[in-house]
Protein backbone atom coordinates (compact mmCIF):
# COMPACT_ATOMS: atom_id res chain seq x y z
CA UNK A 1 0.00 0.00 0.00
CA UNK A 2 1.47 3.31 -1.04
CA UNK A 3 1.85 6.32 1.17
CA UNK A 4 -0.94 8.88 0.91
CA UNK A 5 0.92 12.18 1.28
CA UNK A 6 4.38 13.65 1.60
CA UNK A 7 5.65 14.95 4.92
CA UNK A 8 6.37 18.67 4.50
CA UNK A 9 7.23 19.42 8.13
CA UNK A 10 11.03 19.48 8.01
CA UNK A 11 11.48 21.36 11.28
CA UNK A 12 13.53 20.03 14.15
CA UNK A 13 12.21 18.04 17.11
CA UNK A 14 13.69 17.99 20.60
CA UNK A 15 13.79 14.93 22.86
CA UNK A 16 15.26 14.29 26.29
CA UNK A 17 16.69 10.95 27.32
CA UNK A 18 18.47 9.63 30.38
CA UNK A 19 19.87 6.65 28.50
CA UNK A 20 23.37 6.78 27.03
CA UNK A 21 23.29 8.23 23.54
CA UNK A 22 25.49 5.40 22.30
CA UNK A 23 22.36 3.18 22.36
CA UNK A 24 20.67 5.33 19.70
CA UNK A 25 19.91 3.52 16.43
CA UNK A 26 18.27 5.03 13.33
CA UNK A 27 16.93 3.21 10.30
CA UNK A 28 17.17 5.28 7.13
CA UNK A 29 15.43 4.14 3.97
CA UNK A 30 16.15 5.95 0.69
CA UNK A 31 14.30 5.25 -2.54
CA UNK A 32 14.24 6.78 -6.00
CA UNK A 33 10.72 7.47 -7.27
CA UNK A 34 10.62 5.72 -10.64
CA UNK A 35 7.74 5.70 -13.11
CA UNK A 36 5.92 2.81 -11.46
CA UNK A 37 6.34 4.29 -7.99
CA UNK A 38 5.41 7.81 -9.02
CA UNK A 39 2.02 6.59 -10.18
CA UNK A 40 0.91 6.13 -6.56
CA UNK A 41 1.61 9.79 -5.77
CA UNK A 42 -0.58 11.29 -8.53
CA UNK A 43 -4.00 12.72 -7.59
CA UNK A 44 -6.85 10.42 -8.49
CA UNK A 45 -8.47 13.10 -10.65
CA UNK A 46 -5.57 12.88 -13.12
CA UNK A 47 -6.08 9.20 -13.88
CA UNK A 48 -8.15 8.64 -17.04
CA UNK A 49 -8.40 6.83 -20.30
CA UNK A 50 -6.41 9.44 -22.25
CA UNK A 51 -3.31 9.12 -20.00
CA UNK A 52 -0.33 7.08 -21.04
CA UNK A 53 0.48 4.29 -18.62
CA UNK A 54 3.51 5.30 -16.61
CA UNK A 55 4.59 1.68 -16.45
CA UNK A 56 5.80 2.21 -20.02
CA UNK A 57 8.68 4.30 -18.64
CA UNK A 58 9.95 1.58 -16.31
CA UNK A 59 13.75 1.14 -16.61
CA UNK A 60 14.54 -1.62 -19.09
CA UNK A 61 16.98 -4.40 -18.26
CA UNK A 62 20.52 -4.18 -19.52
CA UNK A 63 22.00 -6.47 -22.17
CA UNK A 64 22.88 -8.99 -19.50
CA UNK A 65 19.32 -8.91 -18.16
CA UNK A 66 20.36 -7.08 -14.93
CA UNK A 67 18.28 -4.16 -13.66
CA UNK A 68 20.16 -1.86 -11.26
CA UNK A 69 17.55 -1.90 -8.47
CA UNK A 70 20.25 -1.60 -5.83
CA UNK A 71 20.58 2.04 -6.93
CA UNK A 72 16.82 2.57 -6.67
CA UNK A 73 16.49 1.74 -2.98
CA UNK A 74 18.75 1.48 0.07
CA UNK A 75 18.03 0.82 3.72
CA UNK A 76 20.57 0.89 6.53
CA UNK A 77 20.67 1.08 10.35
CA UNK A 78 23.05 3.71 11.72
CA UNK A 79 24.35 4.09 15.26
CA UNK A 80 25.33 7.29 17.04
CA UNK A 81 28.61 8.70 15.66
CA UNK A 82 28.95 5.67 13.39
CA UNK A 83 31.14 6.55 10.44
CA UNK A 84 29.94 5.45 7.00
CA UNK A 85 32.25 6.55 4.22
CA UNK A 86 30.99 8.13 1.03
CA UNK A 87 32.38 7.26 -2.37
CA UNK A 88 34.10 10.63 -2.41
CA UNK A 89 35.93 9.86 0.86
CA UNK A 90 36.87 6.38 -0.36
CA UNK A 91 38.45 7.81 -3.49
CA UNK A 92 40.10 10.63 -1.54
CA UNK A 93 41.71 8.70 1.32
CA UNK A 94 43.00 5.94 -0.89
CA UNK A 95 45.55 8.53 -1.97
CA UNK A 96 48.00 8.89 0.90
CA UNK A 97 49.07 12.33 -0.31
CA UNK A 98 45.58 13.65 0.50
CA UNK A 99 45.92 12.77 4.21
CA UNK A 100 46.85 15.78 6.34
CA UNK A 101 45.69 15.07 9.88
CA UNK A 102 45.82 12.02 12.16
CA UNK A 103 42.10 11.57 11.55
CA UNK A 104 42.73 11.39 7.80
CA UNK A 105 45.30 8.62 8.29
CA UNK A 106 42.89 6.77 10.56
CA UNK A 107 40.18 6.97 7.89
CA UNK A 108 42.66 5.73 5.31
CA UNK A 109 43.45 2.64 7.38
CA UNK A 110 39.74 1.91 7.90
CA UNK A 111 39.01 2.28 4.18
CA UNK A 112 41.86 -0.07 3.27
CA UNK A 113 40.50 -2.64 5.72
CA UNK A 114 37.04 -2.30 4.20
CA UNK A 115 38.43 -2.81 0.71
CA UNK A 116 40.26 -5.94 1.81
CA UNK A 117 37.14 -7.33 3.50
CA UNK A 118 34.83 -6.90 0.50
CA UNK A 119 34.01 -3.19 0.44
CA UNK A 120 31.69 -0.92 2.44
CA UNK A 121 28.12 -1.95 3.24
CA UNK A 122 26.58 1.36 2.18
CA UNK A 123 26.31 2.83 -1.29
CA UNK A 124 24.45 6.14 -1.31
CA UNK A 125 23.81 6.74 2.39
CA UNK A 126 26.81 7.90 4.46
CA UNK A 127 27.53 9.97 7.56
CA UNK A 128 29.60 12.90 8.77
CA UNK A 129 30.50 12.57 12.46
CA UNK A 130 31.38 15.22 15.01
CA UNK A 131 35.08 15.06 14.09
CA UNK A 132 34.69 15.53 10.33
CA UNK A 133 35.46 18.73 8.49
CA UNK A 134 31.89 18.99 7.19
CA UNK A 135 30.54 19.39 10.71
CA UNK A 136 33.03 22.18 11.45
CA UNK A 137 32.29 24.04 8.22
CA UNK A 138 28.56 23.64 8.65
CA UNK A 139 28.73 25.45 12.00
CA UNK A 140 30.76 28.36 10.61
CA UNK A 141 28.82 28.73 7.35
CA UNK A 142 25.35 28.52 8.83
CA UNK A 143 23.04 31.23 7.53
CA UNK A 144 20.77 33.23 9.81
CA UNK A 145 18.03 33.96 7.23
CA UNK A 146 16.76 32.56 3.94
CA UNK A 147 17.71 35.65 1.95
CA UNK A 148 19.96 35.00 -1.05
CA UNK A 149 21.96 38.18 -0.49
CA UNK A 150 22.40 37.85 3.25
CA UNK A 151 25.09 40.01 4.84
CA UNK A 152 26.47 38.88 8.21
CA UNK A 153 25.64 41.25 11.04
CA UNK A 154 28.08 42.46 13.67
CA UNK A 155 26.80 39.83 16.12
CA UNK A 156 27.21 37.03 13.59
CA UNK A 157 30.77 38.09 12.87
CA UNK A 158 31.65 38.31 16.55
CA UNK A 159 30.04 34.96 17.33
CA UNK A 160 31.51 33.15 14.32
CA UNK A 161 34.25 31.54 16.39
CA UNK A 162 32.09 30.52 19.33
CA UNK A 163 31.92 26.76 18.99
CA UNK A 164 29.11 24.81 20.62
CA UNK A 165 31.33 21.76 20.67
CA UNK A 166 32.56 19.28 23.24
CA UNK A 167 35.97 20.36 24.45
CA UNK A 168 38.56 18.90 26.79
CA UNK A 169 38.08 20.65 30.16
CA UNK A 170 40.39 18.58 32.31
CA UNK A 171 42.82 21.46 32.74
CA UNK A 172 40.12 23.73 34.11
CA UNK A 173 38.95 21.34 36.79
CA UNK A 174 40.58 21.02 40.17
CA UNK A 175 42.57 23.59 42.07
CA UNK A 176 43.21 25.92 39.13
CA UNK A 177 39.55 26.75 38.70
CA UNK A 178 38.99 27.20 42.43
CA UNK A 179 42.00 29.45 42.88
CA UNK A 180 41.18 31.64 39.87
CA UNK A 181 37.51 32.48 40.26
CA UNK A 182 38.07 35.93 38.73
CA UNK A 183 40.18 36.47 35.62
CA UNK A 184 41.61 39.95 36.00
CA UNK A 185 43.17 40.12 32.53
CA UNK A 186 40.91 38.11 30.19
CA UNK A 187 42.17 37.52 26.68
CA UNK A 188 40.10 38.18 23.58
CA UNK A 189 39.56 34.47 23.04
CA UNK A 190 38.47 34.03 26.67
CA UNK A 191 35.88 36.81 26.32
CA UNK A 192 34.61 35.40 23.04
CA UNK A 193 34.24 31.84 24.35
CA UNK A 194 32.53 32.92 27.59
CA UNK A 195 30.22 35.52 26.07
CA UNK A 196 27.31 33.09 25.90
CA UNK A 197 26.22 29.96 27.72
CA UNK A 198 28.20 27.41 25.74
CA UNK A 199 26.60 24.01 26.28
CA UNK A 200 28.84 21.34 24.74
CA UNK A 201 27.26 19.68 21.70
CA UNK A 202 28.01 16.70 19.52
CA UNK A 203 26.73 16.76 15.96
CA UNK A 204 26.13 14.08 13.36
CA UNK A 205 24.87 14.38 9.78
CA UNK A 206 23.24 11.58 7.80
CA UNK A 207 23.87 12.26 4.12
CA UNK A 208 22.92 10.81 0.75
CA UNK A 209 24.74 10.82 -2.58
CA UNK A 210 21.96 11.33 -5.14
CA UNK A 211 24.14 11.38 -8.22
CA UNK A 212 23.65 9.16 -11.25
CA UNK A 213 24.66 5.52 -10.98
CA UNK A 214 28.02 6.00 -12.66
CA UNK A 215 28.74 9.42 -11.12
CA UNK A 216 28.82 8.71 -7.41
CA UNK A 217 31.44 10.56 -5.40
CA UNK A 218 30.78 14.15 -6.46
CA UNK A 219 30.24 16.81 -3.79
CA UNK A 220 27.50 18.56 -5.76
CA UNK A 221 25.23 15.52 -5.44
CA UNK A 222 25.47 15.33 -1.62
CA UNK A 223 22.27 16.10 0.28
CA UNK A 224 21.57 16.20 4.03
CA UNK A 225 18.92 13.70 5.09
CA UNK A 226 19.03 14.27 8.85
CA UNK A 227 21.02 16.25 11.42
CA UNK A 228 21.31 15.08 15.04
CA UNK A 229 22.69 17.12 17.94
CA UNK A 230 23.15 15.89 21.50
CA UNK A 231 24.25 18.04 24.43
CA UNK A 232 25.65 17.13 27.82
CA UNK A 233 22.19 17.33 29.46
CA UNK A 234 20.74 14.47 27.40
CA UNK A 235 18.79 16.72 25.01
CA UNK A 236 18.59 15.23 21.51
CA UNK A 237 17.70 17.50 18.58
CA UNK A 238 16.61 15.80 15.35
CA UNK A 239 16.06 17.68 12.08
CA UNK A 240 13.81 16.62 10.46
CA UNK A 241 11.82 14.62 12.98
CA UNK A 242 11.42 10.85 12.89
CA UNK A 243 8.95 9.77 10.25
CA UNK A 244 6.74 7.66 12.49
CA UNK A 245 3.17 7.61 11.15
CA UNK A 246 3.79 10.54 8.84
CA UNK A 247 4.55 10.28 5.16
CA UNK A 248 8.09 10.12 3.79
CA UNK A 249 10.22 13.17 3.11
CA UNK A 250 11.07 14.11 -0.46
CA UNK A 251 14.11 15.51 -2.22
CA UNK A 252 14.08 16.91 -5.74
CA UNK A 253 17.46 17.08 -7.40
CA UNK A 254 18.39 19.93 -9.71
CA UNK A 255 20.31 19.79 -12.95
CA UNK A 256 19.90 18.24 -16.34
CA UNK A 257 18.12 15.17 -15.05
CA UNK A 258 15.71 16.10 -12.29
CA UNK A 259 14.93 13.16 -10.05
CA UNK A 260 12.58 12.66 -7.13
CA UNK A 261 13.69 10.77 -4.03
CA UNK A 262 11.84 9.82 -0.87
CA UNK A 263 13.30 8.75 2.44
CA UNK A 264 12.16 7.82 5.94
CA UNK A 265 13.91 8.06 9.32
CA UNK A 266 12.82 5.75 12.13
CA UNK A 267 14.07 5.28 15.66
CA UNK A 268 14.89 1.60 16.06
CA UNK A 269 16.89 1.83 19.27
CA UNK A 270 16.70 -1.48 21.16
CA UNK A 271 14.51 -1.56 24.24
CA UNK A 272 16.19 -2.15 27.56
CA UNK A 273 15.82 -5.61 29.04
CA UNK A 274 14.10 -5.99 32.45
CA UNK A 275 17.42 -6.96 34.02
CA UNK A 276 19.06 -3.82 32.64
CA UNK A 277 16.19 -1.62 33.83
CA UNK A 278 16.42 -3.10 37.32
CA UNK A 279 20.19 -2.60 37.39
CA UNK A 280 19.77 0.98 36.17
CA UNK A 281 17.12 1.61 38.84
CA UNK A 282 19.49 0.39 41.54
CA UNK A 283 22.30 2.57 40.18
CA UNK A 284 20.09 5.67 40.20
CA UNK A 285 18.84 4.87 43.69
CA UNK A 286 22.41 4.57 44.93
CA UNK A 287 23.37 7.77 43.11
CA UNK A 288 20.48 9.74 44.60
CA UNK A 289 21.27 8.31 48.04
CA UNK A 290 24.88 9.46 47.80
CA UNK A 291 23.76 12.88 46.61
CA UNK A 292 21.36 13.14 49.56
CA UNK A 293 24.19 12.27 51.93
CA UNK A 294 26.36 14.90 50.26
CA UNK A 295 23.70 17.58 50.72
CA UNK A 296 23.22 16.52 54.35
CA UNK A 297 26.95 16.88 54.93
CA UNK A 298 26.79 20.44 53.58
CA UNK A 299 23.92 21.32 55.94
CA UNK A 300 25.60 19.69 58.92
CA UNK A 301 24.11 18.44 62.18
CA UNK A 302 23.54 21.90 63.68
CA UNK A 303 20.37 22.50 61.68
CA UNK A 304 17.41 22.49 64.07
CA UNK A 305 13.83 21.60 63.25
CA UNK A 306 10.92 23.35 64.91
CA UNK A 307 8.98 21.22 67.37
CA UNK A 308 5.60 20.21 65.85
CA UNK A 309 2.81 22.48 67.05
CA UNK A 310 5.18 25.22 68.18
CA UNK A 311 5.80 28.73 66.89
CA UNK A 312 9.39 29.87 66.68
CA UNK A 313 9.81 33.63 66.60
CA UNK A 314 12.96 35.35 65.34
CA UNK A 315 13.35 39.08 65.84
CA UNK A 316 16.11 41.04 64.10
CA UNK A 317 16.09 44.76 64.80
CA UNK A 318 18.18 47.89 65.10
CA UNK A 319 18.12 50.87 67.43
CA UNK A 320 18.65 53.65 64.92
CA UNK A 321 18.46 56.99 66.72
CA UNK A 322 16.92 59.08 69.48
CA UNK A 323 16.00 62.73 69.17
CA UNK A 324 14.34 65.54 71.07
CA UNK A 325 16.05 65.03 74.41
CA UNK A 326 17.46 67.80 76.55
CA UNK A 327 20.81 66.33 77.51
CA UNK A 328 23.73 64.88 75.59
CA UNK A 329 25.52 61.48 75.79
CA UNK A 330 22.44 59.29 75.44
CA UNK A 331 22.14 55.51 75.52
CA UNK A 332 19.20 53.09 75.43
CA UNK A 333 18.48 50.17 77.74
CA UNK A 334 15.86 47.74 76.41
CA UNK A 335 14.52 44.31 77.28
CA UNK A 336 11.82 41.93 76.04
CA UNK A 337 9.19 40.52 78.37
CA UNK A 338 7.70 37.20 77.37
CA UNK A 339 4.16 36.32 78.52
CA UNK A 340 4.12 33.80 81.31
CA UNK A 341 1.81 31.43 79.42
CA UNK A 342 3.32 28.97 76.88
CA UNK A 343 6.26 31.26 75.97
CA UNK A 344 9.91 30.34 76.49
CA UNK A 345 13.38 31.18 75.20
CA UNK A 346 16.69 29.31 75.05
CA UNK A 347 18.75 29.32 78.21
CA UNK A 348 21.63 31.14 76.51
CA UNK A 349 19.33 33.79 75.06
CA UNK A 350 19.71 37.37 76.33
CA UNK A 351 16.42 39.23 76.22
CA UNK A 352 17.95 42.60 77.09
CA UNK A 353 20.57 44.94 75.75
CA UNK A 354 22.29 48.30 76.18
CA UNK A 355 23.50 50.52 73.38
CA UNK A 356 26.70 52.51 73.38
CA UNK A 357 26.74 56.08 74.70
CA UNK A 358 26.26 58.47 71.83
CA UNK A 359 26.81 62.24 71.59
CA UNK A 360 24.05 64.19 69.91
CA UNK A 361 24.23 66.40 66.83
CA UNK A 362 21.95 69.20 65.78
CA UNK A 363 19.33 68.40 63.15
CA UNK A 364 17.21 71.48 62.69
CA UNK A 365 15.71 72.41 66.01
CA UNK A 366 16.35 68.99 67.55
CA UNK A 367 19.35 67.10 68.81
CA UNK A 368 19.73 63.58 67.42
CA UNK A 369 21.83 60.71 68.74
CA UNK A 370 22.53 57.98 66.12
CA UNK A 371 23.10 54.53 67.63
CA UNK A 372 22.71 52.05 64.73
CA UNK A 373 22.72 49.28 67.29
CA UNK A 374 21.52 45.88 65.99
CA UNK A 375 19.93 43.27 68.21
CA UNK A 376 18.39 39.83 67.78
CA UNK A 377 16.56 37.26 69.89
CA UNK A 378 14.32 34.24 69.50
CA UNK A 379 11.44 32.75 71.47
CA UNK A 380 9.11 29.75 71.36
CA UNK A 381 5.36 29.52 71.78
CA UNK A 382 3.78 26.11 72.37
CA UNK A 383 0.29 26.15 70.89
CA UNK A 384 -1.79 23.87 73.13
CA UNK A 385 -5.28 25.25 72.43
CA UNK A 386 -6.02 24.81 68.72
CA UNK A 387 -9.28 26.77 68.70
CA UNK A 388 -9.45 29.85 66.50
CA UNK A 389 -10.29 32.12 69.46
CA UNK A 390 -7.17 31.15 71.40
CA UNK A 391 -4.76 33.84 70.22
CA UNK A 392 -1.47 34.04 72.11
CA UNK A 393 -0.33 37.01 74.11
CA UNK A 394 2.56 38.69 72.34
CA UNK A 395 5.95 39.74 73.75
CA UNK A 396 6.41 43.35 74.81
CA UNK A 397 9.53 45.45 74.18
CA UNK A 398 10.38 47.88 77.02
CA UNK A 399 12.81 50.74 76.42
CA UNK A 400 14.54 53.23 78.66
CA UNK A 401 16.60 56.23 77.51
CA UNK A 402 19.31 57.47 79.87
CA UNK A 403 22.00 60.12 79.74
CA UNK A 404 25.44 60.51 81.33
CA UNK A 405 26.52 63.94 82.57
CA UNK A 406 29.96 65.46 83.28
CA UNK A 407 29.97 64.11 86.86
CA UNK A 408 29.28 60.53 85.63
CA UNK A 409 25.74 60.66 86.92
CA UNK A 410 22.98 58.72 85.16
CA UNK A 411 19.63 60.30 84.47
CA UNK A 412 16.46 58.70 83.11
CA UNK A 413 15.35 60.78 80.15
CA UNK A 414 12.29 58.69 79.21
CA UNK A 415 10.79 55.23 79.00
CA UNK A 416 8.08 53.38 77.14
CA UNK A 417 6.85 50.05 75.77
CA UNK A 418 5.57 48.60 72.50
CA UNK A 419 3.95 45.26 71.70
CA UNK A 420 5.77 43.36 68.97
CA UNK A 421 3.68 42.98 65.80
CA UNK A 422 1.86 39.67 65.45
CA UNK A 423 2.50 39.32 61.71
CA UNK A 424 5.81 38.96 59.89
CA UNK A 425 7.19 41.83 57.86
CA UNK A 426 7.68 45.51 58.66
CA UNK A 427 5.04 47.43 60.60
CA UNK A 428 4.92 51.07 61.75
CA UNK A 429 5.85 51.37 65.41
CA UNK A 430 7.32 54.38 67.18
CA UNK A 431 8.18 53.91 70.83
CA UNK A 432 6.61 56.66 72.98
CA UNK A 433 8.55 58.00 75.94
CA UNK A 434 7.75 59.93 79.03
CA UNK A 435 10.04 62.80 78.03
CA UNK A 436 11.34 63.75 74.64
CA UNK A 437 10.20 62.50 71.25
CA UNK A 438 11.28 58.85 71.32
CA UNK A 439 13.63 56.24 69.89
CA UNK A 440 13.61 55.23 66.24
CA UNK A 441 13.76 51.52 65.27
CA UNK A 442 14.25 50.07 61.83
CA UNK A 443 14.21 46.84 59.83
CA UNK A 444 16.93 45.47 57.58
CA UNK A 445 14.70 46.30 54.58
CA UNK A 446 12.52 49.37 54.78
CA UNK A 447 12.68 52.92 56.01
CA UNK A 448 13.45 54.19 59.46
CA UNK A 449 11.04 54.07 62.43
CA UNK A 450 10.07 50.44 61.79
CA UNK A 451 10.41 47.32 63.96
CA UNK A 452 11.65 44.19 62.15
CA UNK A 453 10.05 40.80 62.68
CA UNK A 454 10.86 37.53 60.98
CA UNK A 455 8.72 34.55 61.92
CA UNK A 456 9.52 30.90 61.23
CA UNK A 457 7.07 28.05 61.78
Amino acid sequence: MAEAVWSTDTGEAVYRSRDPVRNLRLRVRLQRITSSHFLHYQPAAQLGKDLIGLATFRPQPTASGHRPEEDEEEEIVIGWQEKLFSQFEVDLYQNEAACQSPLDYQYRQEILKLENSGGKKNRRIFTYTDSDRYTNLEEHCQRMTTAASELPSFLVERMANVRRRRQDRRGMEGSILKSRIITWEPSEEFVRNNHVINTPLQTMHIMADLGPCKKLGYKKYEHVLCTLKVDSNGVITVKPDFTGLKGPYRIETQGEKQELWKYTIDNVSPLAQPEEEERERRVFKDLYGRHKEYLSSLVGTDFELTVPGALRLFVNGEVVSAQGYEYDNLYVHFFVELPATNWSSPAFQQLSGVTQTCATKSLGMDKVAYFSYPFTFEAFFLHEDESTDALPEWPVLYCEVLSLDFWQRYRVEGYGAVVLPATPGPSWNRVPFGKGCGVCWTVWKGSASRVPFTMCW
